[in-house]
């Protein structure tokens, strides 16, 4: 998962609250960081992705390949 589709992952599931839950929630799983904080020290987006998912209780089945664009059709 790269940035910018972690980034269209908390905004598909998360809609107006995404930027807020990026830069404010603390997320126990990442040490205490915030997503934003994460991302800044180089844990990889997947794995943020999925510690947001797990502390905002997101069903298993709305966690994987979240934030990617459908494959071009040829």
């Amino acid at each position: 998962m790269r940035r910018s589709e972690f980034l269209r992952a908390v905004d598909d599931e998360f809609g107006g609250r995404a930027s807020s839950l990026v830069s404010d929630l603390v997320l126990t799983q990442l040490g205490g960081r915030t997503a934003d904080e994460a991302l800044d020290v180089g844990v990889p987006p997947r794995d943020i992705w999925l510690a947001l998912c797990v502390e905002t209780d997101v069903p298993i089945e709305r966690r994987h390949g979240a934030g990617r664009l459908e494959p071009r059709r040829r």
